[in-house]
């Protein structure tokens, strides 16, 4: 699922990976908020019986970002190689809970995987309604009162690169991958860009 506000920025992305299954774009970052995700991209193990297994991750992403040079547009070599074993990992640790189901060792409880769920503040939840609420004024035509509640949404929840990439500066592409994301990119200092995945064989960010 991509969180796109403008479907036409997702499109090459989906078109380029053929899929068999029905792509849906959350526009209004619906699921997002259900979910207090902050970045993309992130996954959510839901089994059968419709209960999470795994909460929001950065499925099998690492913090590449920081090994990223804009002016070539490439990453570091040895970053890369870190990168491919933990994409490796996780698709593993799916098929393996795919296969073994709630005995796999990668699945939590539902106790666990709640206690994962980065915290619904007052400050959060309200600026998932003021996102929402901006993109009906876009869609309205009424840019700049989107503009002002896109301004106040970020504020709130600053943590939100979701937000963050669909309310600031884009490429032409519908990309929001300029100089203003990677001046907060370079901010962040020893924070990560991707929180590390809780999963036996992740590399976590500290360690790159």
């Amino acid at each position: 699922m991509a969180l796109d506000s403008d479907i036409e920025a997702a499109r090459p992305w989906i078109e380029a990976a053929s899929p068999t299954h029905p792509s849906l774009i959350d526009q209004n970052h619906e699921v997002s908020s259900l979910y207090n995700m902050v970045n993309v991209p992130q996954t959510v193990w839901i089994d059968e019986d419709g209960m999470m297994v795994r909460p929001p991750e950065t499925g099998g992403s690492i913090d590449m970002l920081k090994f990223f040079d804009p002016e070539t547009g490439t990453f570091a070599e040895d970053k890369l190689v870190l990168a491919e074993d933990a994409k490796k990992t996780y698709l593993d640790a799916i098929r393996d809970w795919v296969i073994n189901g709630a005995d796999s060792k990668f699945a939590f409880d539902t106790k666990t995987a709640k206690e994962h769920v980065p915290e619904m503040t007052g400050d959060v939840a309200t600026a998932h309604a003021t996102f929402q609420l901006g993109r009906h004024m876009q869609e309205q035509g009424d840019q700049a009162e989107a503009d002002r509640l896109f301004a106040v949404c970020r504020d709130l929840h600053p943590a939100s690169w979701n937000m963050f990439r669909q309310t600031t500066e884009k490429e032409e592409t519908g990309i929001a991958i300029g100089p203003e994301f990677f001046a907060k990119v370079g901010a962040l200092g020893d924070e990560p860009y991707y929180a590390g995945v809780d999963m036996e064989g992740m590399p976590q960010p500290q360690d790159l």
